[in-house]
């Protein structure tokens, strides 16, 4: 005969164990019913850790509406007599045989109307096992009562595991959101040292309370970045990280070793974070977390201590780069496992790599960009010379932009300015080209017309693949303290001229680009300058730098410029090239400026004072 009560009560239970988030919430469920078998008076639940300490203890009687429920943290080493082992163990016992120091129920059992009891032990997961003790009297049929305490603890196993398996799958949810948002964060940047400082501040403090990164020199570990939810305890793990040698050992010692290791207890003996090691101290715990708990390392005072160390090997294609330490001071159950740090590892590993490449990259391009352009420019107390040269491309690839100044024969100067289409190492070929055919031709005294002819047909011979515009201007002084100004153009943008009184004029120009046609002549224009004049030539990445609402530079650069009026060359230079960066909102060209400040006088004698306001007026 099929006992519907029973039935439906189960039934109920089995929902109820779906829905619920905590097993606790079971309680009422699972007591209920069985306090309405027939013979059963008491119902009483206790739940243990893994060290036989009683945590929590539940009792409800028959009749009754309000458990008793119990908090507690009392060690119970007898105990571990009742603890189960794979399976629910069912016992039936006489209420006045039990051992208090292995019954903690005992006092409440002896108070039921009961003669015996049936209990049954039964393991929650590898952290801990609880039991289900009923006090029965002798109508009690003691199959029917083990039948349903097994079912009802079938059910509290079932919904325990599914309540971790939900929650594992959060976890997973959780991790692998915070792995994407830390990749995205960690490669948004290629500055060494905001990736290594991105790598700590993305796990904190979501992963742990506190990260410290070291870098992997030739001299071994240096330290780069560290962060803490606390600002006192940031300080403190700054100073370890520098400069704590148990944790510079250790990291040497860790070497290539690519398994995260996890540390507490008597581990952490000698080391910053020793101070948070309770008295009873604890051991090293593997990856897994299996042979020591964060128990074990918990401080002995309240203070906010780290608890649990993590260390991390940062590889990336095949090499160490350096490490990650993470510092925690939270429940066991809140520890990352090692495969989410172990990804986490990875992906840091991946942005410092990239970073540190994308250095060695910009360090290599800028050192070869530097020797495509003169290391320094002619000295004469009849100009006063400067240039600037900003590198625009993120990618960076060697830009084609050059310039020179050249010394002739004749007592003129010749000053030059080109730019070679594209980038890369092609482009950087026909820099070399260009600027040394040009210096070397126009040292010899050959006019700047012929030279840029012969340049147009070297390229031509060299079947070059790109052309480039180019810029000659000489500066030829004149017994009246003026200069004659000339200049020949290749489909360069033209030259502009501040004059002392502020007004800015553009250098008539014009001309084909250079390596596009065979036979090519090019014509030069003539204009004096006066002392206090300057005369500026640029390539397009000063004129082409776009704001976001579409205006060029080009638009503003002639107010830019006159509002510079009695400035030396050097800041003419170097405040155009810094406005139009700061200008540019699109457009990622390089920006080379070369600047003649025509004096015709020893230095000292005609520089009219620079007012600032002026320039900021025209910055507004």
């Amino acid at each position: 005969m099929v006992d519907d009560t029973w039935s439906g009560a189960l039934h109920r239970l089995w929902q109820a164990a779906s829905r619920a988030e905590e097993v606790a919430a079971l309680a009422d469920d699972v007591y209920a019913p069985l306090l309405a078998t027939p013979g059963v008076h008491l119902v009483v639940g206790t739940r243990w850790d893994e060290q036989h300490v009683l945590r929590y203890m539940r009792g409800l009687s028959a009749g009754s509406d309000t458990p008793v429920i119990v908090a507690t943290t009392r060690s119970m080493p007898g105990a571990a007599v009742r603890e189960p082992g794979g399976e629910p163990v069912v016992t039936r016992s006489a209420v006045e045989g039990l051992d208090d120091s292995v019954w903690p129920e005992a006092e409440f059992l002896r108070q039921a109307p009961g003669v015996s009891v049936v209990a049954c032990t039964f393991r929650l997961d590898q952290r801990g096992w609880a039991a289900l003790a009923l006090a029965v009297d002798g109508r009690a049929d003691l199959s029917v009562v083990e039948n349903r305490l097994t079912q009802a603890v079938d059910v509290i196993v079932a919904c325990h595991t599914g309540i971790l398996q939900r929650g594992r799958e959060a976890r997973r949810a959780s991790d692998d959101a915070l792995l994407a948002e830390a990749s995205l964060q960690m490669d948004s940047s290629l500055d060494v040292e905001d990736t290594l400082r991105r790598v700590a501040r993305i796990a904190v403090p979501a992963v742990a309370d506190g990260a410290l990164v070291h870098l992997l020199r030739g001299e071994g570990p240096e330290f780069v970045a560290a962060t803490h939810v606390a600002v006192q305890q940031q300080r403190a793990l700054e100073e370890a990280g520098r400069h704590d040698p148990w944790l510079a050992a250790l990291l040497a010692r860790r070497g290539e070793d690519e398994d995260t290791v996890f540390l507490s207890g008597a581990a952490l003996e000698g080391s910053p974070f020793a101070e948070a090691v309770g008295a009873d101290g604890g051991a090293a715990v593997g990856a897994d977390g299996a042979n020591g708990t964060a128990a074990d390392a918990r401080p002995a005072g309240d203070g906010p201590h780290p608890t649990v160390v993590s260390i991390s090997t940062l590889r990336a294609r095949g090499r160490v780069v350096g490490s990650i330490t993470f510092v925690y001071q939270r429940p066991e159950a809140r520890l990352p496992d090692s495969a989410f740090l172990r990804s986490l590892a990875t992906r840091a590993a991946l942005a410092i790599d990239n970073a540190l490449l994308y250095e060695l990259r910009r360090t290599a391009v800028l050192s070869l960009q530097e020797h495509l352009l003169p290391s320094q420019l002619p000295e004469s107390v009849q100009w006063d010379l400067s240039a600037s040269y900003a590198v625009g491309d993120p990618m960076l690839d060697v830009g084609g932009d050059f310039y020179d100044a050249v010394p002739r024969p004749d007592g003129s100067i010749a000053l030059l300015i080109g730019d070679v289409c594209g980038r890369g190492a092609e482009a950087a070929a026909l820099t070399g080209l260009a600027r040394h055919t040009l210096r070397t031709l126009l040292e010899e005294g050959t006019d700047p017309g012929t030279a840029l002819s012969r340049l147009n047909r070297a390229l031509r011979q060299e079947r070059a693949t790109r052309f480039l515009t180019a810029v000659v201007a000489t500066l030829t002084p004149r017994p009246d303290g003026t200069a004659l100004l000339s200049t020949c153009s290749a489909g360069h943008p033209p030259p502009l001229v501040l004059r002392g009184d502020g007004t800015v004029s553009e250098v008539l120009s014009g001309g084909l680009l250079l390596g596009v046609l065979d036979d090519v002549s090019y014509e030069s224009h003539e204009e004096l300058i006066a002392p206090d004049d300057t005369l500026v030539l640029f390539t397009d990445g000063l004129t082409e730098s776009r704001e976001a609402s579409g205006a060029f530079f080009e638009s503003v650069l002639p107010a830019r410029l006159s509002a510079l009026r009695g400035s030396g060359a050097a800041h003419i230079a170097e405040s155009l090239a810094q406005q139009a960066e700061t200008f540019r909102d699109s457009g990622q060209d390089d920006i080379a400026l070369l600047v003649a400040r025509w004096t015709g006088v020893p230095p000292g004698a005609g520089l009219l004072p620079h007012d600032p306001r002026i320039e900021q007026a025209a910055l507004r």
